[in-house]
């Protein structure tokens, strides 16, 4: 146990990989509402070092959202190598966390402020799957996989996505660069990809969800647009679950 009176400080930067079936998100809620995974990291660190450390995350990932690539710095008081902590937090994280890397930081990193793209992706199984329930939707009628192509050369660009987010979200504007967003099937898998600058709460889901309602026939494929245009949230479509949003990477300027 280190010592609480030894001030040590230091930023350290983690890689993270979880299952965020059982949370409900990356960010700390009242006690109630149930685990979170900063939450969890902070309660490790606390119990190998004896006090208390500020995990912040590149992004606050909703309830069921999965990540193979989130980043955070982590403000800590130890003089354990980054090696030792690596061991130290996955003897203690349950196996729904797994830190993948820890490394000393540059005192000026922000896991948050310092990124310039995230990376996420979305899985859609078009046959009922047992094993890969948890990180992919089952969807059981046919797409049109050529017309969800099309409503990604809407999406992809500088635009306002106040559509595609929750009404109440707090920001201070809407518009966001999406460097690349598509769909590839690889069997009975659809996987989306989409880059941006930054993303809105959740912004991915709701084009997830209009794109498959395109798909399906629903909406013509101008409808991506002409909610893009209105900033109407009721011009787009449903919101897809949360089961297969993954955080694939964090890009930074500067690693």
């Amino acid at each position: 146990m280190e010592d609480p009176a030894h001030d040590s400080s230091r930023r350290l930067k983690l890689l993270i990989e979880y299952d965020g079936a059982d949370f409900v998100g990356w960010q700390i809620q009242p006690a109630a509402a149930g685990r979170s995974v900063q939450g969890t990291i902070q309660d490790a660190f606390k119990q190998f070092t004896g006090s208390d450390a500020t995990v912040v995350g590149s992004g606050r990932t909703d309830s069921g959202v999965h990540a193979r690539g989130q980043v955070a710095h982590a403000i800590v008081n130890t003089d354990l190598s980054p090696n030792k902590i690596f061991e130290a937090l996955n003897g203690i994280l349950p196996n729904d966390i797994a830190i993948l890397r820890v490394s000393e930081s540059d005192p000026l990193f922000h896991a948050r402020y310092s990124a310039r793209e995230r990376r996420y992706s979305y899985t859609i199984s078009l046959a009922p799957c047992a094993i890969d329930r948890r990180i992919a939707l089952y969807v059981r009628y046919p797409l049109d996989v050529e017309l969800m192509n099309e409503c990604c050369t809407y999406i992809v660009g500088e635009h306002d996505f106040r559509a595609f987010t929750k009404s109440e979200s707090e920001v201070n504007h809407y518009r966001c660069t999406v460097t690349l967003a598509a769909w590839k099937q690889r069997g009975n898998k659809l996987i989306f990809r989409i880059h941006a600058n930054r993303f809105l709460h959740g912004m991915v889901r709701s084009l997830v969800g209009t794109m498959i309602d395109i798909g399906r026939g629903y909406f013509p494929v101008e409808q991506i647009q002409f909610a893009l245009k209105s900033g109407n949230r009721s011009d787009a479509g449903h919101t897809a679950p949360a089961v297969g949003l993954v955080l694939e990477e964090v890009i930074y300027t500067h690693e």
